[in-house]
């Protein structure tokens, strides 16, 4: 039994890897490897190798992309962790009944494709929409609100998007949170916010830095929400990538764009590692 065990164990692990290996590994490499090649308006590849592809990314404008790419998705998670964290805990905290109910509730918008729940962000935004009828009906406003094709459109796409994914590994987080340990260290004399600070903040570091890389990541990739919120005003780091491949078919430029976003995205998963303890790690693997 034993044996039949393991051996199921390990077919899996290989059909796992196989699938990581032929699905993610390999078409990393040859993404990579395009980043090497040059630019060719009769052909999507060609040779010589060179490194003119990275050292095009100097150019100004796309430095300026990079940060506004930077400055968005930075602002986003943070708008996320503010409003995500004490939802996350106070569900944490209900009874079972209704903390399965709340949480069904932050699923529930998975199950609608978010190209569709953005567009319906359009019938609120739009000068007609929702959010300025209401305003204008209440005397608040004389004249529609310009909301729709700004920055300030495609933050609350994107935080309306990703705040699951901030909610969901912070409420997992706090719900192993050890009660025991807050109510020690009130009655050591700490207060509200010395507790808050000390105790429940480090304890939960590991979904907080988990939360932030679901949403910061994301923020800076998807693409639609720019085009359809933001329309020609914004162009953020997906946009890039996406208009290089299929617009200005320059294969070479978006694959190093892309790989320097993976190097990016490897790199904040190396510190969330080392962030964690060694129980998350166990956790983790």
């Amino acid at each position: 039994m034993k044996h039949h065990d393991g051996t199921l164990k390990y077919t899996s692990l290989g059909v796992i890897w196989l699938w990581l290996m032929v699905f993610a590994l390999l078409p990393f490499c040859l993404v990579a490897l395009a980043s090497f090649a040059s630019h060719d308006d009769a052909h999507l590849l060609s040779f010589p190798l060179t490194l003119a592809n990275y050292s095009e990314l100097n150019n100004s404008i796309y430095v300026k992309i990079f940060k506004q790419s930077f400055y968005i998705a930075g602002t986003c998670t943070i708008i996320c962790l503010l409003l995500g964290y004490p939802f996350a805990y106070i569900i944490a905290r209900m009874q079972n009944r209704y903390k399965r109910l709340l949480t069904l509730l932050i699923v529930i918008p998975f199950w609608t494709s978010s190209l569709i729940r953005t567009y319906s962000m359009i019938t609120m935004l739009k000068p007609k929409g929702v959010i300025s009828s209401i305003l204008m009906g209440l005397g608040l406003i004389d004249k529609p609100l310009p909301l729709l094709f700004t920055d300030t459109s495609v933050m609350i796409g994107l935080v309306y998007n990703l705040l699951p994914f901030m909610i969901l590994p912070l409420l997992s987080n706090i719900e192993r949170l050890d009660i025991r340990l807050v109510d020690a260290a009130r009655d050591l004399g700490a207060n509200r916010l010395t507790t808050f600070r000390k105790i429940i903040i480090p304890l939960t570091m590991p979904g907080i830095i988990s939360g932030c890389i679901l949403v910061f990541l994301p923020a800076m990739t998807i693409f639609y929400i720019p085009d359809l919120l933001g329309g020609s005003k914004s162009i953020l780091l997906g946009n890039l990538i996406q208009n290089q491949f299929l617009i200005a078919q320059n294969w070479p430029l978006g694959s190093a764009i892309s790989v320097v976003f993976t190097l990016l995205l490897a790199i904040m998963l190396f510190i969330y590692w080392r962030t964690m303890g060694k129980k998350d790690h166990r956790e983790f693997i």
